[in-house]
């Protein structure tokens, strides 16, 4: 197959609309449903993001992504009892198997984004992995195959019209890729920049040059991340996982602001009084998950207030405060911050620590380098140049 008709392109009114390739086959099976535009994109980029993570790693890997940006990427490392918990993953009595745990990270570290995703998975898609992606609001998943248990309890997804698509792991797409603009076509050779590449931290101009192996496997999960993120961004990683993305800001420091506010919402969704919330019975995912949110921020009275309350919660639970909030806060640490490019300011840093952030990888040759490595210093962040820009359009 050359090329595959769509209903429509971004919006509805972009007709006609198709994906074909001038040479060879589409290197695609759609099993299940009818993938639009924007599907594949999502499809087609989250699985080059997945596809590297397992290369660089060794582990296999997962993605959420929405609108052409990941809300969140993971490899498969296990989950602690915390972890499922707040993953709401908790309640499965199979075994959950690393594709399992990799999706369970990337789906839940940043629920509210990815409400209505499309996921991407490095492996064969099991049955218990499908199983967590059923009971999840999503528009549909690319993997490289699935076991036949899988499908079926895919195919029921969505009143059997949940998009499920197989790629060919084997395939290389040519080396120049083009768009078009406004009816002028664009061409560049294709961002091939191999990540793993241990030379990437040894440029490292900051008193504390210790990266534990840990903290460089966080860096190349944060910096693969960043490589299929629309730019400016900032990504967040603690435990093999994405934990804050702020994607397609004009300005950097805004990135920061926004991936290290989600990173904050991660942690604080571990905080004791925030796991023992009392949800009325039959509570929905997305409201549960939009409540907790709100109750973690200063909007809390919006679920909090009286004739309000009782719609979320069997009883009335106590405000999380601000001095509790900032407390539990401090306690994150070993946090791994990439970027897609150079930071110009210290300011990054400054937010970065407040998030726990102890290791960084950005491509340095800011006029100011000397200003972000004096904050780092400060601190004790361990920070590498190196000399790589990820922009991403």
């Amino acid at each position: 197959m050359k090329e595959l008709a769509l209903k429509y392109g971004c919006n509805p009114n972009q007709k006609p609309s198709r994906i074909f390739v001038t040479e060879g086959e589409l290197p695609i099976e759609i099993i299940n449903g009818r993938p639009g535009y924007i599907n594949f994109l999502d499809a087609l980029n989250s699985w080059q993001l997945v596809k590297e993570l397992k290369a660089a790693t060794g582990l296999p890997a997962a993605a959420s992504f929405k609108h052409v940006s990941p809300a969140g990427a993971a490899v498969g490392l296990p989950l602690s009892d915390t972890l499922k918990k707040i993953y709401f993953v908790d309640d499965i009595k199979a075994e959950l198997s690393p594709i399992a745990c990799a999706y369970a990270r990337a789906r839940g570290a940043d629920r509210m984004s990815s409400y209505g995703d499309f996921v991407a998975l490095s492996d064969t898609c099991d049955a218990v992995t499908a199983t967590l992606i059923k009971r999840e609001v999503s528009d549909g998943v690319i993997a490289p195959d699935y076991t036949p248990e899988a499908l079926e309890i895919l195919k029921d997804k969505r009143k059997g019209t949940y998009n499920v698509i197989k790629i060919d792991p084997a395939y290389v797409p040519e080396p120049v890729e083009r768009k078009q603009v406004f009816g002028i076509t664009f061409e560049q050779g294709r961002n091939e920049i191999d990540l793993n590449d241990p030379t990437l931290f040894e440029n490292i101009p900051t008193d504390n040059k210790t990266f534990t192996d840990e903290a460089r496997r966080d860096l190349i999960v944060a910096l693969i991340t960043l490589k299929y993120t629309q730019s400016n961004s900032v990504c967040y990683v603690k435990d093999g996982q994405a934990i804050g993305i702020g994607a397609g800001q004009q300005s950097r420091i805004h990135c920061t602001r926004l991936a290290g506010s989600k990173a904050d919402i991660w942690w604080l969704r571990q905080h004791p009084k925030v796991m023992s919330l009392p949800f009325v019975d039959g509570i929905r995912r997305a409201d549960r998950d939009n409540t907790i949110d709100v109750y973690i921020s200063e909007d809390h009275d919006d679920v909090l207030r009286d004739g309000t309350w009782q719609m979320f919660f069997k009883e009335r639970p106590e405000i999380l405060t601000m001095d509790e909030k900032k407390e539990w806060i401090a306690k994150n640490t070993k946090v791994a911050l990439g970027s897609d490019a150079f930071f110009p300011f210290g300011d990054n840093i400054e937010r970065a620590h407040k998030s726990g952030v102890e290791y960084i990888a950005q491509a340095g040759g800011s006029v100011r380098d000397d200003n972000v490595i004096d904050t780092c210093n400060k601190y004790g962040i361990a920070m590498a140049f190196t000399g790589v820009r990820l922009f991403h359009h």
